[in-house]
């Protein structure tokens, strides 16, 4: 069976990202195509890349990042939970996806993204075009939450009722696309 690592863009405290991995993965788990999972970027504590070699070369020193390759590794796809922060993807998570090359190739990735008025559009734009570099299948579907329409008190997550249904399209997406680049790997 597949396996799909849902992950936690953010490591600030107070984030929202926690609380809207959690609602991916409710919907998620009401699936049988795939085993889902949340990866918290948190977890690993990842300082700035500090390996003395290139990611794409493997060859690396310190636990944290051997950590961080064996759970990454162990996915067949991703749902990547972004905030936007300044039109982009926070520097959490862009630190933690260029610690790791060949963890990421040829893995398929769907994004659902959080933020002020455009629900953080732009950072799920910013990221794919990050996940491209990656050789990372970047699904078509998306799913865009508003601070202001889909958080109660721009803090609670109560996302409107289309969105679980983007959520599920997003998911068909990923499991379609995982297990037809699984050749590839």
């Amino acid at each position: 069976m597949l396996k799909i690592g849902i992950i936690i863009g953010s490591t600030r405290p107070g984030r929202r990202g926690e609380a809207v991995a959690r609602w991916v993965h409710e919907i998620a788990q009401k699936r049988s195509d795939a085993e889902y999972e949340i990866v918290d970027i948190a977890d690993f504590n990842l300082p700035l890349y500090d390996e003395p070699k290139p990611p794409m070369l493997a060859q690396y020193t310190k636990p944290h990042t051997v950590a961080w390759s064996k759970a990454i590794h162990s996915y067949d796809g991703y749902v990547f939970i972004t905030p936007e922060y300044n039109h982009a993807v926070s520097g959490a998570l862009k630190n933690a996806i260029d610690f790791l090359f060949n963890e990421w190739k040829d893995k398929a990735a769907g994004i659902v993204s959080y933020g002020g008025g455009t629900g953080g559009a732009r950072a799920a734009e910013n990221l794919r075009l990050i996940l491209g570099e990656l050789h990372v299948a970047d699904v078509r579907a998306q799913v865009t939450l508003s601070l202001f329409t889909d958080f109660e008190n721009y803090s609670v997550v109560k996302p409107a009722p289309h969105q679980e249904a983007a959520a599920n399209t997003l998911f068909d997406q990923v499991v379609a696309w995982s297990g037809a680049l699984k050749t590839l790997r």
